[in-house]
């Protein structure tokens, strides 16, 4: 009876301690805000799109990798493609992919790679499916969205410093 009593006590002297220890606890921050959404401006022209893709090409070459690069509308529509020689063919739909990703969704497309590393996958189940992989870059000209690119044939963090450089050539 005894040994009862003496477990019974602990036990609720645990749960005591285990309800004051989480009263204790500071409340949840506030979820982040999000970050402010681009606005669509006029779409990228043929010639922004091939300095754009130029400046990609150009640091790709000087690292010597193989890449697949797409520029789009901010429609999303295909501007301008080039592919290096020796480039993996399953490249050519994944830049597409990684430049629509970014030009529909207003962000790059590794926002949608790390959301994954973190275990949400609720992406997954919107109907035009992102790329989830880095590589895809919005393109922006004076706060404006008016395309995307698309960089695939390397690493992810390869793909997405060639595609940074490309987006950055704008003007």
């Amino acid at each position: 009876m005894r040994t009862r009593l003496f477990i019974a006590l602990g036990m609720s002297w645990v749960l005591a301690l285990g309800t004051a220890a989480m009263a204790q606890q500071p409340p949840a921050a506030p979820p982040a805000s999000p970050t402010p959404r681009l606005e669509y401006g006029p779409p990228i022209t043929n010639e922004q799109a091939k300095t754009v893709a130029a400046a990609a090409l150009a640091e790709a070459r000087k690292s010597n990798y193989h890449m697949a690069i797409s520029v789009v509308a901010s429609s999303g529509e295909l501007v301008y493609f080039e592919k290096m020689d020796g480039t993996q063919m399953a490249s050519v739909e994944l830049s597409l992919g990684k430049a629509r990703t970014a030009v529909i969704f207003r962000q790059p497309s590794k926002v949608f790679y790390d959301q994954s590393l973190g275990g949400n996958m609720a992406f997954m189940s919107f109907p035009e499916r992102p790329v989830a992989s880095e590589g895809g870059v919005p393109i922006v000209v004076s706060g404006k969205l008016i395309g995307a690119i698309g960089v695939s044939g390397g690493l992810a963090y390869q793909d997405g410093a060639v595609a940074t450089a490309g987006a950055g050539a704008a003007k």
